[in-house]
């Protein structure tokens, strides 16, 4: 195989009440799993109703009955064409949230990124840096996460993406339950308090080397921070509506399955360490196997490591570290 073998392709379906995982889809992200058992239906409505009732209530003004928007999402899946007859090999899923205004009947584009799944994540967390683990003891492997960043960077820069959104995505997810954060002066309207630590997580490093960067805001009447991992200025290259979009979904499913974290019952202190193990919390209606999805992760490690790393890992290597070329 050449080097010019490989083509990134996109392709999406609605997250709405009748979504259904494809037989493909990364199986341990946390839309995935609301959307099997006997309640699907009703895991996946009262979901969306959460994340448009938090959206409105962050898009507060010209809005009396916290009824205005409505936010509409969209499972992105990221896979790389061969060149080899019709294989692609699946890399990630992202969410695009795209936002109705009820008043004007507008439809306005929001934050794409949010939700981030990887193949190729689930293959280094758990597996390559579990088999470290094991022989060295800590730390992690140098050139840890080297061949999944430089893939989502030639991503960013190609032209699917490029064709497809008009800025750069932005991940939310949950802050580090190992490390402590300090509340600062900084707030925004929207992303709300902001904080930081004083040293970088494994999540943190692992996005730097996808050109990411992180910072910390609890956003309003929320009740611990997030992190928001982006490229540029988290601030001014992204709109209220954007900023609110991504809370709104993000927060609503930490809310679900890290319960402990961002459904406790008191809002952060201004030193602030994460713990999964507080009982101080309120569960959602939503019904939610987080141990199923642990389990999964090294599954999909390990069919990553099969069906990506072994018969294709050399040779993306080679392509991801000649720009793509």
């Amino acid at each position: 195989m050449t080097n010019s073998g490989f083509t990134f392709t996109i392709s999406s379906l609605p997250f709405d009440e009748d979504y259904r995982p494809a037989d493909d889809t990364r199986i341990t992200t946390n839309f995935a799993n609301l959307a099997r058992g006997e309640r699907r239906r009703e895991n996946l409505r009262n979901t969306l109703v959460m994340i448009d009732r938090r959206f409105n209530a962050l898009m507060q003004w010209d809005n009396p009955a916290g009824d205005r928007y409505a936010v509409e999402l969209k499972i992105v899946s990221v896979a790389l064409a061969t060149g080899a007859g019709d294989q692609s090999l699946p890399l990630i899923e992202i969410l695009h949230a795209i936002v109705t205004d009820r008043t004007s009947g507008e439809r306005i584009d929001g934050m794409v990124g949010n939700n981030f799944s990887s193949y190729l994540r689930d293959y280094d967390f758990s597996v390559v840096l579990l088999d470290h683990l094991k022989t060295a003891g800590g730390g992690a492997p140098d050139d840890f996460g080297d061949l999944h960043g430089r893939l989502f960077q030639r991503f960013l820069a190609s032209s699917a993406y490029r064709d497809t959104f008009r800025k750069a995505p932005v991940i939310c997810l949950s802050v580090s339950s190992s490390e402590v954060y300090h509340r600062t002066a900084n707030a925004h309207p929207v992303l709300g308090v902001e904080y930081r630590t004083d040293r970088l997580s494994a999540t943190d490093r692992y996005f730097a080397k996808m050109g990411m960067k992180a910072r910390y805001f609890m956003p309003p009447h929320g009740v611990a921070p997030l992190a928001f991992y982006h490229i540029g200025d988290l601030v001014s290259d992204y709109t209220n509506l954007e900023l609110a979009s991504t809370i709104a979904t993000m927060e609503t499913f930490q809310k679900i399955y890290r319960p402990e974290i961002y459904n406790a019952n008191s809002a952060a202190a201004a030193l602030y360490r994460p713990s999964l193990t507080y009982q101080d919390y309120s569960l959602t209606r939503i019904v939610y196997d987080r141990e199923e999805r642990n389990r999964l992760a090294l599954e999909q490690g390990r069919f990553a490591e099969e069906t990506i790393i072994r018969p294709h890992g050399a040779a993306l290597k080679r392509w991801s570290a000649t720009g793509g070329r």
